[in-house]
């Protein structure tokens, strides 16, 4: 998890150059570089380091003999880098698995370059040689990046908002600086004076598509068909595909493990590899919530049988409160559910960092929208709009549960990786019949929980165990953490406040008093930066007005809990 910061044909002055890339820093603890680029008028990239693979030669912006007028400052990882250096007959300079776009770049061109990427990344490309500039996001943006472009020609780029809002060229325009859409790239000229314009911005690869890499891939060809063992083998295959390339790290790995399906899966396959692998050190699992929550009890049981070196941290409802401002500083949103599940989230983080030596951390977010985990999905009209909505929500995933698990750790300088959104996972998953994909008997996710039945892989009590929000599973059943926040903020804002709650936010509303602190929260730190978020993320076929699922009139709790 690294920061990335560039700057285009700016005259901002070097002090605050300085202290926007810094507003960054804790994404990359282990080093921080700014550069100006030689020749070049008002051109200049700032890195910060978390390092993760090659510790020697990993500084940004990467520069390579064999390319000398490429200048490269990337976040992400990789996965296949290596099969595409033997594939295409790459020599590589270094060991980082950003240097294969480089040579990408310099044989086939950008648009090639992305579609064969296997990986998640945020690159900032400057060709000197053709005056372009280069950026790119990956599929489900689970590496952020930020663009602030004016009419007049000034690009800045960066992995938090926050590194852009203090750029007084353009504190006219307070919509200006936006999120990169995931999946796609962006081509700028750069011209003489250093200015930029955009010449072409396309789309390389959505969650529906094959990726163009997977021929390459370390997966033998799948059987094809579509009967129900097939798939479940299948499934099975690139889940443990999707981990596997996941362990490419010179630096310790652990997994959160809320004891739900998603991270218990992960967790368990991480464990199983590790040993298959002969890692030098046992797989460190995290599971946070106050002693009897539901989440902390089912991840002992799952951490027992997949023998993890288990770490519970104690989380108390006053510390939970007193987390929220820095969460909200950290996540740059004031969605309802995000900020409520990121608390725990954040506050495992900050253990993980002061207290282990575990850096990558591994995390089950994607599956709930790939597999049609959320309890809404039971009332779904039709197989059909089951099916898209989950691909709604995979295309939002930037904006909500990925937007939650880069933030909170990246708080920390952590490295998260994520292999639910693995991309051949996600294009096999939705390609099969709509109707394989629904709830059935009663439950959510089924054809997942399906694949691992007989497996041994996590206790079957936990493959079949109901969905439990984060935010819900967090305290005791009997009191959630969303219960202990509407107690809290019901004194915190007033009623009067509520009545005229339209007309201070006419965007995107706060539909309750847990809504309006958040919201009030967001515009001191952020102030007139409402439009970074579209609209709350909120159960759709309900008349839900808040996202938590014990709101849900068919929710309904394991009976042992």
């Amino acid at each position: 998890m690294c920061g990335i910061w560039a700057l285009f044909g700016s005259d901002e002055c070097l002090s605050i150059q300085c202290t926007s890339a810094m507003k960054i820093a804790h994404r990359g603890p282990d080093a921080f570089r700014f550069e100006n680029v030689n020749g070049f008028t008002n051109c200049c990239f700032g890195f910060h380091r978390l390092a993760i693979v090659d510790q020697l030669y990993g500084m940004q912006p990467l520069r390579v003999k064999q390319f000398p007028f490429l200048w490269l400052c990337y976040n992400g990882e990789i996965y296949n880098h290596l099969t595409l250096k033997e594939q295409f007959g790459f020599q590589h300079q270094t060991n980082v698995d950003g240097e294969v776009l480089l040579h990408l770049y310099s044989r086939f061109g950008v648009q090639k370059m992305t579609s064969l990427l296997d990986g998640v990344f945020a690159f900032i490309l400057l060709d000197t040689a053709n005056r372009k500039v280069f950026i790119g996001r990956d599929t489900y943006g689970v590496r952020p990046l930020f663009k602030l472009l004016t009419d007049d020609g000034f690009l800045a780029l960066c992995s938090e908002a926050k590194g852009l809002t203090e750029l007084s060229h353009t504190m006219t325009s307070a919509a200006s600086v936006l999120p990169f859409l995931p999946g796609h790239f962006e081509v700028f000229d750069l011209k003489p004076n250093g200015k930029v314009q955009s010449v072409q911005m396309e789309r390389f690869h959505c969650c529906t598509q094959e990726p163009a890499h997977a021929a390459y891939d370390t997966v033998e060809a799948l059987p094809t068909g579509f009967d129900e063992e097939t798939v479940k083998r299948n499934i099975r295959a690139l889940f443990e595909s999707a981990v596997r390339k996941r362990l490419m790290s010179h630096r310790r790995i652990g997994c959160l493990l809320s004891g739900g399906l998603d991270s218990s899966l992960v967790a368990a396959t991480l464990v199983k590899l590790g040993k298959e692998d002969k890692l030098q050190y046992p797989i460190q699992t995290f599971s946070i919530g106050s002693d009897d929550s539901p989440d902390v009890l089912a991840a002992r049981k799952v951490s027992a049988h997949i023998g993890s070196e288990h770490h519970e941290v104690n989380f108390s409802v006053e510390e939970g409160i007193q987390a929220v401002e820095d969460v909200i500083r950290h996540l740059e949103t004031y969605d309802i559910t995000t900020i409520r599940a990121s608390v725990g989230m954040y506050m495992v983080s900050k253990h993980i960092r002061q207290k282990t030596d575990s850096v990558v951390i591994f995390s089950g977010e994607g599956a709930d929208e790939l597999a049609q985990g959320y309890i809404y999905f039971h009332k779904a009209p039709s197989p059909r709009a089951a099916a898209e909505d989950s691909v709604r929500l995979l295309k939002e995933l930037y904006l909500f549960d990925v937007l939650r698990a880069d933030r909170t750790t990246a708080a920390h300088g952590l490295e998260l990786r994520v292999p639910f959104l693995d991309h051949r996972l996600t294009a096999y998953y939705l390609s099969l019949p709509e109707e394989m994909r629904v709830p059935r008997s009663g439950v959510e996710k089924h054809l997942l929980r399906e694949s691992f039945k007989g497996q041994n892989l996590i206790p079957e009590e936990i493959l079949w165990r109901r969905k439990e929000a984060f935010s819900d599973g967090l305290m005791s059943f009997k009191k959630s953490w969303y219960t202990c926040l509407q107690e809290h903020l019901e004194s915190v804002v007033n009623d009067d406040q509520m009545q005229t709650a339209r007309a201070t936010f006419p965007h995107c509303p706060p539909p309750t008093k847990e809504a309006y602190y958040y919201r009030q929260v967001f515009e001191k730190q952020f102030p007139g930066r409402a439009q970074w978020l579209s609209h709350f993320w909120m159960p759709r076929w309900t008349n839900a007005t808040d996202p938590s699922a014990r709101t849900l009139s068919n929710y309904a709790p394991d009976k042992d809990q």
